[in-house]
């Protein structure tokens, strides 16, 4: 302990701060939240790197592992950033310095990979041990000014070094190249744009500083990725994305059909989405033909060499190309959404997001800002040396003198500045001339050279005061990167086309699956299953010991069967999902969401556009479409509200021409009304259909008013009630009516 603290005062490291654990908590998880937006997430406009891209290349700029020079180990690259700018890992540097390298993630590579630096199918790179890299022409243009002066520098983690802030960038790398990123709280997501559109974009604004967004989308109409593609996003969800610089694109494969005779053919997709790997693509087709969740299908093939080649067979000729294509970017990576998110760090460190103008107008901005810090720059070197370059003409022109004053004089310097007017830099200068430089010819060449570099700083003075000086510099540089890697370099056409998206709907399951008959059959304790073929609906079926049969009907693979249940829920199943019929099938129960306390009241085929009756036993009821009904999950869809009291019951289908609906009560009375009286509804209590003093409905049914009411006696027989005889039974919705005529079945029902 010191000798100025007290001994009851507690040394440095034991001191105890009480603060709050909330304040706490709040304080560091903001730092670490900044570092992470600031030094590692977001991108910066300007250069649009993030701190470890920026920091690797320049350490390979210090290494000078440029263009035209030698590669050089991987690992030593990134040992050289790790132990000198970015003490966070070498694997983190690394990964990163592989995807700069990969020309199918970067539109434009910023690293020279030489080795294994993976592929498209999605294997990983070698190790670094066993990779080389080097710079990039591209990486080059960004690096481009670093000596003069032309950005700010900070000290590097341990203060040893200095690195750049930002890069000076010539190339709107940003864009170019895109990002993306996860930050606390927010994210950042850029694809890649043609560098030449881009081009045209800035120069356009330096001509137009008010450009509107649908001029610059002319220019720049969408991302350029660098495995191609085909952008289906309407141009006016464009427009609103780069306004707001939040929005999305959706890119689909680029495929073509091609015949192989005789009514067959196979498409073949040659260009994938940005960043889905080929293999995973691949995989998840053929587990769909597989599954046979895509039936149309038939397999898929990887044919890939150096260029991308998936083979796509139809199960058959007459497959509509365009709809087995729609079906498969509906269900694969075949078609992807890429997002836009322009959230980046603006010139003063501060993340926002930006529209297309605004970062486009950043990196102008940065432009200006380094032409002018690279003037200023020059100007200070043309001064030092034309300062020299006087004081050797002044030396040419007193040669002996100076000759004499060096031979003789001790300390020559400062006889030299007296005698010359000199200054200390123009007299070391001439101290430290070489003797060769004593010709005739030099003073000719200095007073050139001298003329050159006024005339030099001149222009550079000009630029600085006339801002639209410094927007023609820029424009000449914009120029000159459009020159070097525009269209008409090597890579810099457009790879991702436009299209719109065809007006064809992917094909439904109900489309891909085989259209069978089938016999469905269901027995009274709910062990449902399904027959090959329509067999006989009377014919001799095998149940489980002690049940026996409940309904029995003839459907196909592709219908939907509707459940109506004693809770008023109608329930969806998928006929070719049925067990097969050489078991005794599976319980209901488990292939929808029925409680055990509920019960199957009717189990039939849903016939697009037909209508039904659904009642309960309390005689209430509606009209319903059985469009409506059909749910799309396993709890099924509420149609009939029923309470403890009196259950779900009825579900009579409605023939195409019934006009009248007949019910029977408990107590054996039978009315007759309009069909047009009931409501139709999606879902309700319904209306009374019939008043009882006692008990509830019995039956109920439709008819043909004109036709009379039939129903089934013993022996086969049919009993016929004709229209005459039916008037006395009609009545108002919601009457008592009159006891049933007579022969009518004992058992209250119908039965037809």
């Amino acid at each position: 302990m010191s000798e100025d603290k007290s001994p009851d005062e507690p040394a440095d490291d034991l001191r105890v701060v009480d603060e709050t654990l909330s304040r706490a908590l709040g304080g560091r998880y903001l730092t670490y939240a900044l570092s992470t937006i600031m030094h590692r997430a977001l991108p910066d406009v300007r250069d649009g790197l993030k701190p470890v891209h920026r920091r690797i290349l320049y350490a390979m700029r210090q290494m000078r592992l440029n263009p035209d020079g030698g590669f050089k180990k991987s690992a030593k690259v990134v040992g050289e950033v790790m132990g000198s700018f970015h003490p966070h890992g070498d694997q983190s540097i690394y990964d990163a310095m592989v995807r700069l390298a990969q020309d199918f993630a970067s539109r434009y590579p910023l690293v020279d990979g030489q080795g294994n630096f993976g592929n498209v199918d999605g294997d990983n790179p070698a190790a670094m041990r066993y990779t080389e890299s080097r710079l990039t022409p591209v990486a080059l243009t960004l690096l481009e000014g670093l000596s003069d002066d032309a950005v700010d520098f900070s000290p590097n983690y341990d203060g040893e070094e200095v690195e750049p802030d930002v890069l000076p960038a010539a190339f709107p790398n940003l864009l170019a190249n895109g990002a993306t990123g996860i930050a606390v709280g927010m994210a950042t997501s850029i694809p890649p744009h043609n560098v030449d559109e881009l081009c045209q974009a800035l120069l356009h604004l330096l001509k137009t500083p008010n450009a509107t967004i649908e001029k610059l989308v002319d220019l720049v109409p969408g991302p350029d990725f660098p495995t191609g593609g085909v952008i289906v996003e309407p141009r006016a969800n464009i427009i609103d994305a780069y306004k707001t610089g939040r929005g999305g694109f959706r890119l689909r494969s680029k495929w073509h059909k091609e015949d192989l005779g005789r009514g067959k053919y196979q498409i073949v997709v040659t260009e994938i989405p940005h960043a889905v790997q080929k293999s995973r693509l691949v995989e998840r087709i053929a587990a769909l033909v597989t599954e046979r969740k895509v039936p149309i299908l038939g397999d898929v093939n990887d044919e890939s060499a150096e260029d991308v080649r998936l083979v796509l067979e139809p199960r058959s000729g007459n497959v509509d190309p365009a709809v087995l294509m729609e079906t498969l970017f509906k269900q694969t990576d075949l078609e992807v959404r890429i997002p836009l998110n322009l959230n980046v760090l603006d010139a003063t460190r501060t993340p926002r997001v930006m529209s297309l103008p605004e970062a486009l107008q950043a990196f102008l901005d940065h432009r200006r800002d380094v032409l002018i810090r690279r003037s200023k720059h020059r100007i200070g070197k043309i001064d030092a040396r034309v300062e020299v370059l006087d004081g050797y003409i002044i030396a040419f022109l007193n040669l002996d003198r100076i000759i004499e004053i060096i031979r003789e004089e001790d300390e020559p310097k400062p006889i030299m500045m007296a005698e010359f007017n000199l200054t200390d830099v123009q007299a070391e200068a001439i101290l430290n001339m070489r003797l060769r430089s004593l010709r005739k010819l030099e003073e000719m060449q200095l007073r050139d050279e001298r003329k050159k570099l006024l005339k030099e700083r001149g222009e550079l003075d000009g630029i600085l005061k006339d801002e639209s000086k410094q927007s023609a510099k820029i424009g000449d540089e914009l120029k000159d990167i459009r020159k070097r890697f525009g269209v008409k370099s090597e890579g810099g056409a457009r790879r991702t086309q436009f299209a719109d998206a065809p007006k064809i709907e992917a094909a439904t399951m109900e489309a891909m699956i085989d259209k069978e008959p089938i016999t469905v059959i269901c027995s009274e304790k709910g062990w449902i299953r399904a027959m090959k073929g329509h067999a006989a609906l009377d014919s001799e079926v095998k149940y489980k010991d002690g049940d026996s049969p409940r309904f029995m009907f003839h459907a196909h693979t592709t219908d939907k069967l509707l459940v109506f249940a004693s809770n008023g829920r109608i329930y969806t199943l998928s006929a070719d999902k049925l067990p097969g019929g050489r078991s005794m099938g599976e319980p209901l129960r488990l292939l929808v969401d029925l409680p055990n306390e509920e019960n199957t009241v009717d189990l039939f085929a849903h016939t697009p556009g037909a209508k039904r009756i659904v009642a309960s036993a309390d005689g209430r009821g509606f009209v319903i479409a059985e469009a409506d009904a059909v749910a799309q999950t396993r709890t099924g869809k509420q149609v009939l509200n029923t309470d403890p009291l009196s259950k779900a019951a009825f579900c009579v289908p409605i023939g195409t021409e019934d006009d009248t609906v007949a019910v029977v009560g408990d107590n054996r009375k039978m009315l007759l009304f309009p069909i047009d009286d009931l409501p139709e509804m999606g879902r309700g209590k319904g209306v009374l259909l019939q008043r009882y003093k006692d008990g509830g409905m019995s039956d109920i049914r439709t008819l043909k008013f004109e036709d009379g009411l039939s129903w089934q006696m013993g022996g086969g027989k049919t009993r016929t009630v004709p229209e005459a005889e039916l008037t006395d039974y009609q009545g108002k919705r919601a009457s008592a009516g009159r006891m049933a005529p007579r022969g009518f079945p004992r058992d209250n029902k119908f039965g037809l």
